[in-house]
């Protein structure tokens, strides 16, 4: 079997990555997903998260925002709406995203999108999380 499988994740305004993985995991809707090369074939629709992979040994993380992926034993493709490096992330402008969430949910009227605030909560998060490498 072999020990690397091709990983391709694309934004709708860029290629992010095109390599060889090792192992990826990568937030699926309902949870999630670790994958190996020679993983069964299926496709996900992707929740807000961190999306990690490993090629040449090392650890490479982006936060991601919905989208979709594509597994087949020797190729991942990522479809994602938003995917940014930790370098990539203003984290004043996500913890000012994330207090505004935060403060819509606290104070609701009759328009508001609770699920779209959750939503801009969780990216605004996981940003965080990734920028700061925790």
């Amino acid at each position: 079997m072999a020990e690397t499988f091709q990983l391709e994740i694309v934004t709708p305004d860029r290629l992010v990555a095109k390599l060889a993985a090792e192992e990826a995991q990568l937030p699926g809707k309902n949870g999630y997903l670790g994958i190996l090369p020679g993983h069964a074939p299926l496709i996900t629709e992707l929740a807000a998260g961190e999306l990690s992979y490993v090629t040449g040994g090392v650890t490479m993380r982006l936060a991601v925002a919905w989208g979709f992926a594509e597994v087949l034993p020797d190729k991942v493709t990522v479809l994602a709406e938003t995917a940014e490096a930790p370098a990539e992330i203003d984290v004043v402008a996500a913890q000012k995203d994330k207090a505004a969430a935060e403060a819509a949910l606290a104070h609701p009227t009759e328009s508001t999108d609770y699920d779209a605030l959750l939503g801009n909560v969780q990216v605004a998060e996981t940003r965080i999380q990734v920028a700061s490498g925790k």
